[in-house]
C-alpha cells in the first residue's frame, strides 16, 4: 500500500507491475479491495494503479461533499507523483463517473477510457431526489442501506452461486465511513452532464455493460456508444453490475486488448 499527500490529506492507492500504464477506479461505495484479482492478473502486462476514492478504504475525507472533479484531481495527484505521463483509465459505477471528468480536466493524460458498467448522463430530477433519500437512510442507519444496495448489483445466479464473493462486497461497503458514503452520494447527485465530451472525446472508449444490470440498464446506454469518435462495446449476457466478477475472463481479456491498442495507435 502507497499514499500521497493531496490537499494536506493522504490517498490511498497500490502500485503494481511494469508496462503502460492502466488505472483501475472503484465504485460506490468499495474501494480498491474489490479489484484484488483482477489487479492480480492485468499487473503481469501493466503497470496497475488501484485508488482509494476520497474518503473510502485508507483515504482521509476531503470535505462534506467530493465531487467529481475533486475525485478527479486526487486521481491526478496520484499519477502525478508516480511520474505518469499517459494512462488508460477504468471506471466502474461511480468511478466511471470520475473518469469522465478526469477526460475533461486532464485530457492530455488519457490514451483511453473503459466505462465499466457507467455512463454519462447526469442524474435527472428523479434520481437526484433518490440520492438525498439515500443519504437520509445512511445517516440514519448505514447497514440497512448497503444490504439490499449490494443485493441489487448482482444476478439472482452469482447470488445463490458465489456467496462468498457477494459477501466480500458487502463487507467492504460496510467498513467504509457514514461521511464518506454520504459525501460520495452528494457528489453523484451535482454530477456534470458529460454526453457533449463523449461527442468531442479524442481517445477511444470501451463500454461494458450487463444484461442484468438494474443500476445501469443496457439499453439506457447503449446510444452512448455511438457519440465518441473511436467507441468498443461488449455487452455481457446474464452479468449485472460486477462483469469483472460475474463473467473475469471476458472482462479480462477486453481490457486487456483495448488497452493494447490504445497504446500502439
Amino acid at each position: 500500500m502507497k499514499e500521497i499527500s493531496f490537499q494536506s490529506k493522504i490517498i490511498s492507492y497500490t502500485c503494481v507491475g511494469e508496462g503502460p500504464c492502466l488505472v483501475l477506479l472503484h465504485g460506490f461505495p468499495m474501494d480498491q479491495r474489490v479489484w484484488e484479482k483482477t489487479s492480480m492478473h492485468l499487473s503481469g502486462y501493466y503497470k496497475t494503479i488501484c485508488i482509494d476514492l476520497p474518503g473510502f478504504g485508507q483515504s482521509d475525507m476531503l470535505d462534506e461533499i467530493h465531487s467529481m472533479a475533486l475525485m478527479a484531481q486526487a486521481v491526478q495527484a496520484v499519477l502525478w507523483h508516480e511520474k505518469i505521463e499517459k494512462c488508460v483509465i477504468l471506471g466502474h459505477s461511480m468511478g466511471g463517473y470520475v473518469i469522465l471528468e478526469f477526460a475533461r480536466q486532464f485530457p492530455e493524460m488519457l490514451k483511453g477510457l473503459i466505462l465499466l458498467h457507467s455512463q454519462a448522463a447526469a442524474d435527472d430530477e428523479t434520481s437526484q431526489a433518490n440520492r438525498n433519500k439515500s443519504i437520509e437512510a445512511v445517516k440514519q442507519n448505514k447497514d440497512i442501506f448497503i444490504n439490499p444496495f449490494i443485493e441489487g448489483l448482482f444476478s439472482d445466479d452469482f447470488i445463490a452461486n458465489q456467496a462468498d464473493r457477494v459477501n466480500l462486497i458487502k463487507e467492504i461497503c460496510q467498513s467504509q465511513k457514514v461521511e464518506a458514503i454520504v459525501a460520495a452520494l452528494a457528489g453523484m447527485r451535482d454530477r456534470a452532464d458529460q454526453i457533449e465530451l463523449l461527442k468531442r472525446i479524442q481517445v477511444p472508449v470501451l463500454f461494458i455493460l450487463g444484461k442484468e444490470d438494474k443500476r445501469m440498464p443496457y439499453f439506457n446506454i447503449m446510444s452512448q456508444a455511438a457519440l465518441p469518435a473511436h467507441a468498443e462495446l461488449l455487452i455481457l449476457d446474464k452479468v449485472a453490475h460486477f462483469g469483472f466478477m460475474e463473467k473475469p475472463q471476458i472482462v479480462g481479456m477486453t481490457i486487456g486488448q483495448f488497452t493494447d491498442k490504445c497504446f500502439t495507435v
